[in-house]
């Protein structure tokens, strides 16, 4: 699967859709300020919980099977054979579903009063591999353990080539209520460059299933900045999911990680990748014509018609708490982010110390305040909703929201930065100066401020490395 491209903060499970880890741009910008001072939370904060505080009601379940490796996956998977086509009786799957419901039944519950789950994303891996009576039971286990809301977000990363319509019919009968087709490309030889086990036929085939079902909420990703890939055939992939109608999209550029066979073969702004300015134009021409076809940009990598923005990502965004289950993936409950091993014969060692009550549960851990703030800046800047300054203030204290304020005056000026109030209308660069000249009408009056489309989303590596170094000098 893929990394978002501007991820913030914790290691991923996949990208598409899972909770994302920093990028490597991000990372190398980060890696030379100071590390946070670990202290208290602010004495400002208010008496209502904080997110992590909320009791989960999201989670992610990673189903690491594919028909084989693509060139730029390093995420944790199980390669069953590229000629797969039957895995019903496949003992890899059914045995690692078993150890899946295990881990889901020895998880115990972050309190008496849990609400039911609202959202659950299969990712993978390619999860419609998976038999329909194993995703039952993971279902049903779910279900058991937490309760499953009746109207809950249920998605699944679905690839081309590995489900048919009969297939579709019965992941919807067992609740699965939105699609995540990988498609990446509408060129065959991109998708051959990049591993890929489809083709384009099965590429328009999917679409037409996924159509034919009714399946009315669905998104469809794409990969941008592949090896030689042109601006023409980036133009192409667009149009053709826009005429596709999903409800959703997710536009990745793709991440050089080192082990993968891309990371042998090619040098991230290196021929035949494109250079750091034609990737940027890329994105440019994603966010332009999504636009222009009535499609949202919620989020750096996001875009959905009105009302179908992805819930269970808006968790991850709104750094919110959420359980995660399997190979490799990563959790956030009680303000501690931790990741499952990501080796099978290590992950069923977890399994077993879990069943037989030896994961150590640190009781009093209390988050670091910078740390928070610091979470609570990146995952909003990847929003179209921005940073709630009220909020912030609330939780970390009026003087380092002024410091922010004054250190990106500079992208507010430019551009970059964009200053709302309360209704969420702008405010002027001038009126922001005049504002920052008054520490109590700033306060009063600025509300929100977030990344300008598609401009400051590409500067957010830098805008965001800024905050980290107010945040912690």
């Amino acid at each position: 699967m893929l990394k978002a491209t501007f991820t913030p903060i914790f290691h991923t499970i996949p990208a598409k859709s899972r909770p994302p880890s920093l990028s490597r741009r991000i990372s190398s910008a980060l890696a030379h300020t100071p590390p946070s001072v670990r202290q208290n939370a602010s004495s400002n904060s208010t008496t209502t919980h904080p997110p992590y505080k909320l009791p989960p009601t999201s989670a992610y379940v990673h189903l690491p099977f594919c028909r084989k490796r693509c060139h730029y996956c390093d995420f944790p998977i199980v390669a069953l054979g590229s000629s797969l086509t039957q895995t019903n009786e496949d003992p890899r799957i059914s045995n690692y579903i078993e150890l899946l419901c295990r881990e889901i039944k020895a998880t115990r519950s972050e309190s008496n009063h849990n609400p039911p789950l609202e959202t659950v994303f299969f990712g993978g891996g390619t999860p419609s591999l998976v038999p329909l009576k194993l995703v039952s039971s993971v279902l049903e286990t779910l279900d058991l353990k937490f309760g499953l809301c009746s109207d809950a977000e249920i998605s699944m990363e679905m690839d081309p080539g590995t489900f048919d319509a009969e297939k579709m019919k019965g992941l919807i009968e067992l609740g699965v209520n939105r699609v995540s087709l990988g498609v990446q490309a509408f060129q065959d030889e991109l998708l051959r460059s990049c591993g890929r086990a489809h083709g384009v036929e099965e590429v328009h085939e999917a679409i037409g299933i996924v159509g034919s079902c009714g399946v009315g909420n669905w998104s469809m990703d794409l990969i941008a900045s592949l090896p030689h890939q042109t601006p023409e055939m980036w133009e192409e992939s667009l149009r053709l999911t826009i005429d596709a109608r999903p409800t959703h999209v997710s536009v990745y550029d793709l991440q050089v990680e080192q082990g993968t066979k891309f990371g042998i073969l090619y040098t991230p702004g290196e021929f035949p990748l494109p250079s750091e300015t034609q990737s940027a134009e890329f994105y440019k021409m994603a966010s332009r014509m999504l636009s222009n076809a009535d499609y949202n940009h919620y989020e750096i990598s996001s875009y959905c018609k009105s009302s179908f923005e992805c819930k269970h990502n808006l968790t991850y965004w709104e750094n919110k708490p959420f359980y995660a289950f399997g190979l490799g993936s990563a959790s956030y409950l009680n303000g501690i982010r931790f990741s499952r091993p990501r080796k099978m014969k290590e992950y069923m060692h977890y399994v077993q110390n879990l069943e037989d009550g030896i994961v150590e549960h640190d009781e009093d851990y209390f988050p670091d305040a910078k740390d928070m703030a610091m979470d609570a800046v990146m995952l909003s800047f990847r929003t179209d909703k921005g940073l709630d300054l009220k909020s912030f203030k609330e939780a970390f204290g009026s003087s380092l929201v002024h410091s922010l304020c004054k250190a990106y005056g500079p992208y507010v000026d430019s551009g970059h930065v964009i200053c709302l109030d309360q209704e969420r209308k702008n405010i002027t660069a001038d009126q922001f100066f005049s504002l920052l000249s008054d520490g109590h009408e700033i306060e009063e009056t600025l509300r929100f401020i977030r990344l300008s489309d598609p401009d400051g989303f590409l500067l957010s590596n830098e805008l965001i490395s800024l905050a980290f170094r107010v945040i912690s000098p």
